[in-house]
């Protein structure tokens, strides 16, 4: 298949005989990055950075979607929570969990008698957008074979189907902190309130959705298929419940469905 193809001699190039450390969530880009990396035939070792805004439910499935591809796994704390810069969420915040991030490999990587390259699963759809993210990246020299390789989310699907990879067709599953508006501190206490809301939604088959915070309030999107379901009892009551439990006092559905990025949308007519 020639996106095999592609994908696996932008990985040899890139490691060049080098142990590859694979910045690793469990999400499909950088999972397709380790699959590739893995048949490769590189020296691979995918890191999971562990913090209060990954969600427990995606940690345990980066692992089962590791263990699949035969993958070793390690975590790494990566504290991102204890930086201002972070918290603030004033529109960067990307920029130090990723710098977070990357900093916490690098450390790792020169603690062992090995050379080393960090890949990350940046892909080109990514490059036109506002990535934060992408700037920590180009700071610290990591490597994205994806660019490399000219994959977009359209052919990262096809290369994943074709490996018959379990997320193949998984949602984007943006951080927690990603549910919290810009301007609004970010601490683990409302990450801890968003995650609660969630994994009930998820536990309950009501997936994917997110639980975006506004103080007393939460604004749960779902597809619109999921209105009905959402708003009848005995669910209805008990997301009540457990939204309450958790400390909001008011639940709201929002009627646009799930939206990306929508705790930062412009409030006009659209």
């Amino acid at each position: 298949m020639e996106l095999e193809d592609r994908l696996i001699s932008a990985v040899r190039a890139a490691a060049r005989d080098r142990v590859a450390y694979v910045c690793y969530s469990g999400g499909i880009d950088s999972t397709i990055v380790l699959a590739a990396s893995v048949r490769a035939g590189v020296e691979t070792i995918a890191l999971l950075g562990v913090s209060p805004s990954l969600a427990a439910a995606e940690r345990v499935d980066a692992h089962h979607i590791a263990a699949e591809i035969g993958a070793r796994v390690e975590e790494v704390e990566t504290n991102e929570i204890e930086l201002g810069g972070y918290r603030a969420n004033a529109g960067d915040r990307c920029y130090y969990c990723k710098s977070a991030l990357y900093d916490t490999v690098l450390a790792l990587a020169a603690t062992r008698n090995a050379d080393e390259v960090i890949f990350v699963g940046t892909q080109v759809d990514d490059l036109g957008e506002h990535r934060p993210g992408l700037q920590a990246a180009m700071e610290r020299g990591v490597v994205a074979p994806l660019v490399d390789a000219g994959f977009g989310k359209a052919e990262i699907r096809s290369l994943a189907r074709h490996w018959n990879l379990s997320n193949a067709e998984k949602p984007a599953t943006p951080c927690l902190a990603s549910r919290v508006p810009v301007g609004i501190e970010v601490t683990q206490e409302r990450l801890g309130q968003i995650e609660a809301v969630e994994e009930f939604l998820r536990e309950h088959e009501i997936w994917p959705a997110r639980a975006r915070w506004h103080e007393s309030v939460v604004r749960i999107e779902v597809a619109p298929e999921m209105f009905e379901r959402v708003t009848s009892d005995p669910l209805r009551d008990e997301l009540r419940r457990a939204c309450r439990k958790v400390g909001f006092k008011f639940v709201a559905l929002d009627l646009g469905g799930l939206q990306s990025g929508s705790v930062s949308l412009p409030l006009v007519a659209s």
